[in-house]
């Protein structure tokens, strides 16, 4: 009786453990997602310079030292943040490249979709490429390889152009010169900088100009 009573207790004790453990699990989760949807709304309204993690920090109901727990650094965060807009850019960058679509066709979807973005979540964008520029200034270079704390890491803006492009130039579709590196960063760092300085300008226009640069470029003569 002894040891059957002294079984049932390692058994309650390791269920009240494990109970314990999912709430815990369950109460991070939930403020992780506090943090991001208060990040976001401070980035999109107030910009990235006039955004500080206490004050996201108190719109989620923690504290800074929690902020902090979850996201070491403002930087992290609104890569966090803006990091899941391109996520399916990514996904459809490798799904033409799949079917084999017309790589131009593919580029062109692309850059229709990231003038979108860029215009629909201005604010948020504005604010990203502020925070990518300060970092750069800041470590004073692109570190490469770049380290947990580029915003760029969680955000791989580059990588569905540069898929597509390379993935072009392989088959002969695009001219092997500029490199897929040097006209990915040439595109989408236009694309940054007129988030700051042309905020309300219309994706259709952006597209266009984005189009025009890349396509000149790139398309073989004839």
């Amino acid at each position: 009786m002894v040891v059957a009573h002294e079984e049932q207790q390692l058994g309650d004790d390791a269920r009240a453990e494990d109970a314990r453990a999912r709430a815990a699990r369950t109460k991070r989760t939930r403020t992780r997602a506090a943090l991001i949807a208060a990040a976001d709304s401070a980035f999109s309204a107030r910009g990235w310079a006039a955004s500080r993690m206490e004050d996201i920090a108190a719109e989620a109901g923690v504290s800074p030292a929690t902020a902090y727990n979850h996201f070491p650094t403002k930087h992290v965060l609104i890569g966090v943040v803006f990091g899941p807009l391109v996520a399916t850019l990514l996904v459809q960058a490798d799904r033409d490249i799949a079917r084999q679509r017309p790589v131009v066709d593919a580029l062109s979807d692309q850059i229709d979709a990231l003038a979108r973005l860029s215009y629909y979540h201005r604010g948020l964008t504005a604010a990203f490429t502020a925070a990518v520029l300060e970092y750069t200034v800041r470590t004073e270079h692109s570190p490469d390889p770049p380290g947990d704390l580029d915003p760029r890491v969680s955000v791989p803006l580059l990588d569905p152009l540069l898929r597509l492009i390379r993935h072009g130039q392989q088959t002969g579709q695009l001219r092997p010169d500029p490199t897929a590196e040097e006209i990915s960063s040439s595109i989408v760092s236009l694309l940054l900088l007129r988030s700051l300085n042309h905020k309300d300008e219309l994706p259709e226009t952006t597209a266009t100009l984005l189009k025009t640069l890349l396509f000149r470029t790139m398309t073989p003569a004839g």
